[in-house]
């Protein structure tokens, strides 16, 4: 579904990351985990063209999408929910779901099927439709930032720290919200640094430090392995392939 081979970035002459690959495949779920500064935003900006690549190769569902910009990429199928929780505050739940499918320029037709889709798979939603972004908790301004993705019907979808800033509670409602999506057949690719949880949601993991891929495997070998708590800690590791 995802396929990303030796891409490199950075900002202005300064590398960020190097020589990063990774795969992804229908209605699976992988993580990058790592340390603040490790190179996991800037590898998410990336892979969706919102930061210039040095090197590297992107596919989505078979198809070369290196060249595309990012616009043209929400439209071949590539959703990236940034870190933040970026909405219209003083927009209401519904009018941010709308704007969701902006880069679509869809037909009114298409906005009330997607938007009512939206509203089945989390229903606080559609409690709250009329209510100011604003308004809601983290947890629930977090759903509206999924399901707003959702609604382009991507074939990936990239989160960013989803649980940023969030109390263990909301950390596991925003789980919970991206079990539901996992369970409708999407494709996840996300970033966190709670481990322990998101070792329990994802099928794969990859460890990045300083920019590169130092380890990677099943939630099973990573759990066991010195070298994620290492990549926490900031201590440099060899290379490490559980795969």
């Amino acid at each position: 579904m995802l396929d990303v081979e030796g891409l490199a970035a950075g900002y202005g002459r300064v590398p960020v990351i190097q020589d990063i690959s990774l795969k992804l495949r229908r209605g699976e779920a992988i993580a990058i985990l790592g340390a603040n500064g490790a190179g996991k935003s800037t590898m998410l900006r990336a892979i969706s063209a919102l930061l210039s690549r040095a090197a590297g190769t992107v596919r989505l569902a078979g198809d070369d999408v290196t060249g595309l910009s990012a616009e043209r990429l929400v439209a071949a199928g590539l959703s990236h929910v940034a870190e933040g929780r970026r909405l219209f505050r003083k927009l209401s739940v519904e009018q941010n779901l709308e704007l969701g499918l902006y880069a679509l320029n869809p037909p009114a037709e298409m906005i009330a099927e997607r938007r009512e889709e939206a509203y089945e798979l989390f229903p606080m939603l559609r409690q709250k439709a009329q209510q100011p972004a604003g308004s809601l908790s983290g947890g629930q301004q977090q759903m509206l930032c999924i399901a707003q993705a959702l609604t382009r019907h991507p074939k990936v979808i990239m989160l960013d720290e989803p649980s940023l800033g969030l109390a263990p509670i909301l950390v596991e409602e925003v789980f919970r919200t991206l079990e539901k999506v996992r369970r409708a057949g999407q494709a996840i690719l996300l970033v966190e640094q709670v481990v322990e949880r998101t070792l329990a949601f994802v099928d794969f993991a990859y460890v990045l430090q300083n920019g590169r891929i130092v380890s990677k495997g099943t939630p099973a070998e990573l759990a066991s392995a010195d070298v994620v708590r290492r990549a926490y800690l900031g201590e440099a590791v060899a290379v490490v392939d559980h795969a």
